[in-house]
């Protein structure tokens, strides 16, 4: 009889511990993953970031008169001389338009939020790459001395706040739904020298 229960206590011992393991292995692997993805977020923002400051530094670049022609949430177009010094097309202006599609244009994603930032150079050089998991973006525009302004010929900074989401979201595993909860906000302020 001591043999039985002995073998019975030693068997819910070990379950018990085997459940711990597995358990244990599996919040691992969510750590790993939201780790993960984690990166990446912060990765597809800093792209996001470096293509605006690239573009924007140009703003008003070998052109005289208000280079801001239109100043919107989430569209804004510039004149600036996008070619450097030495490359085919430097010299000629460039009218450079960017803006924010809607969650309908993207594709490829299981995230419904996901838009596509479109570049236009010239009204005929498109190009509305991945979506980066880019779910939102507001452009606002201040003076010289940091307040918002809408007057095209008093903006002297361009300020870019993006929201970037995991392209899938995982399950949470205590509610078993998608976990939406993850995100990477960036937020950056140009200051183009030539306006």
């Amino acid at each position: 009889m001591n043999y039985l229960l002995d073998i019975m206590g030693s068997t819910l011992i070990a379950g018990i511990l085997f459940l711990l393991i597995f358990k244990m292995n599996i919040y691992t692997s969510n750590a790993n993953y939201y780790s993960d993805n984690e990166l990446k977020l912060q990765q597809n923002a800093k792209t996001l970031a470096e293509i605006i400051n690239h573009d924007f530094r140009k703003i008003g670049y070998k052109y005289s008169g208000t280079s801001i022609v239109t100043a919107q949430p989430t569209r804004i177009q510039f004149w600036a001389d996008m070619d450097a010094p030495g490359t085919f097309g430097h010299g000629v202006m460039d009218f450079v338009e960017y803006y924010l599609g809607d969650s309908t244009e993207a594709s490829g994603t299981a995230n419904q939020k996901d838009k596509v930032l479109y570049r236009i150079i010239n009204t005929t050089d498109t190009l509305g790459g991945p979506t980066l998991g880019l779910v939102d973006l507001r452009f606002s525009y201040l003076d010289s001395h940091g307040l918002s302004t809408a007057f095209l010929d008093s903006i002297k900074y361009v300020k870019a706040e993006f929201w970037v989401e995991p392209y899938e979201y995982v399950e949470d595993n205590l509610t078993g739904q998608p976990d939406s909860s993850q995100f990477t906000y960036w937020e950056l302020t140009i200051n183009p020298r030539n306006i």
